[in-house]
């Protein structure tokens, strides 16, 4: 059954990138924050044998860290964050792929052997599910189109990874969690090693 790993990303662009992050630590340490995610998450993905699609929330970058021959480049749907996701799921089950996974480029914590235990996961569940420290969940993984997990959520609360899970049980669905990882999206998220290496390198 082929794999897909699907990354959302956002342009590493001064002033647009983690603003939540910024208004504590300012535009250039919330930059520098964003770029080592996306090193951290591309290092991770390399590692899974899944093919990788890299979604971009404007335009595609033909010269950047994502090689053209390893990640598959879209563009994410213009909706919110639901709609986005429920539009990558469908295209990537649309072309043939038995499972999907998705994540973001927020989560320092994330593993390669995380990733791939997701997939594994999906032999036996419907569904899989890394819930993260603020509420929400740092990764989703699904065999078939559950578009209900997506519609009418308010998103960036606290209450989105206990809202999938009520619609996952009715919707009689089975499914899988992954450990409770930190999501980095504020001040509050960053360690003393990361504000120093912050302190350091700006």
């Amino acid at each position: 059954m082929k794999e897909a790993l699907i990354i959302f990303v956002r342009r590493p662009e001064l002033g647009k990138v983690k603003t939540r992050l910024a208004s504590s630590i300012g535009d250039n340490a919330a930059l520098f924050i964003y770029n080592k995610l996306l090193q951290h998450t591309k290092v991770i993905s390399a590692i899974t044998k899944a093919h990788k699609f890299i979604f971009y929330n404007e335009q595609i970058e033909k010269e950047d860290i994502w090689n053209g021959a390893d990640y598959s480049k879209r563009i994410q749907n213009k909706d919110d964050l639901g709609g986005k996701m429920k539009v990558a799921f469908n295209e990537v089950f649309t072309i043939g792929y038995g499972k999907a996974v998705i994540i973001g480029s927020d989560c320092l914590e994330l593993t390669a052997e995380i990733i791939i235990e997701a997939f594994q996961k999906l032999e036996s569940t419907d569904l899989v599910i890394g819930p993260a420290k603020d509420g929400g969940y740092y990764l989703l993984g699904m065999k078939e189109e559950e578009n209900r997990l997506f519609d009418n959520i308010v998103w960036s609360t606290e209450t989105v990874y206990a809202e999938t899970i009520e619609r996952i049980k009715i919707s009689n669905k089975t499914y899988s969690v992954l450990p409770l990882l930190n999501d980095i999206d504020t001040i509050n998220d960053l360690s003393e090693a990361l504000l120093k290496e912050i302190s350091i390198n700006l």
